[in-house]
């Protein structure tokens, strides 16, 4: 047994450089690309037209991770109406990811996660706001800067307990007597978004 941990413990020394290697390169801004592929198959159906441009040459280079970790994270929080924060500087948002509750830092590694009905939160000193976002998407760049999309979102403070009861009885109800599966969807995302809601004023 000590013998397969010492060759183990061997073969992973022997890959450290490139591993390491691996995270350096990981850390290059990513730069604009033009789709050659795309260029070189256009040029042979139509080579008196100039190519148009696909996605990829329109994408902005990824942002630089700092040297250092900021000591706070900018937040960008829109709705399809609106704007409600934009470029704000915190020290935590708490999103409700499809995965479970995700507290993101400043710091915190890239990601793009997917938003279900709950609460968002945004911690600045011992001020915390809360907001109730039906879906949507929150995507943490490696720069410590968030930017989280709803499509719709409330004040939890501004929810009114009473027609969050109601409505969890009445797609409740709706659900029980459903007969086709269109209305049985229908009647359980209403439950869901309502049970949500309940759980943001009991939390």
């Amino acid at each position: 047994m000590l013998r397969h941990a010492a060759r183990r413990l061997a073969s992973r020394a022997a890959v450290a450089p490139t591993a390491r290697r691996a995270l350096a390169t990981a850390e290059v801004p990513a730069e604009a690309t033009e789709d050659s592929t795309f260029v070189e198959a256009w040029k042979k159906v139509a080579p008196n037209l100039e190519p148009p441009k696909t996605p990829i040459s329109l994408m902005q280079p990824r942002p630089p991770t700092p040297a250092a970790i900021p000591t706070k994270l900018t937040v960008n929080f829109v709705l399809p109406y609106k704007s409600e924060i934009a470029n704000k500087e915190v020290d935590m948002v708490i999103v409700p990811a499809t995965t479970g509750q995700m507290g993101v830092l400043p710091g915190h590694v890239a990601t793009i996660a997917e938003l279900k009905p709950g609460v968002l939160s945004v911690h600045e000193g011992n001020d915390v706001t809360k907001y109730f976002v039906s879906s949507g998407f929150a995507f943490v760049h490696a720069n410590s800067i968030a930017d989280i999309v709803a499509v719709e979102a409330v004040p939890v403070d501004q929810i009114d307990p009473a027609l969050v009861q109601k409505g969890l009885a009445d797609f409740t109800a709706k659900l029980g007597s459903a007969s086709t599966d269109l209305e049985k969807a229908e009647a359980q995302i209403g439950v869901d978004v309502h049970s949500a809601l309940n759980a943001a004023l009991t939390s």
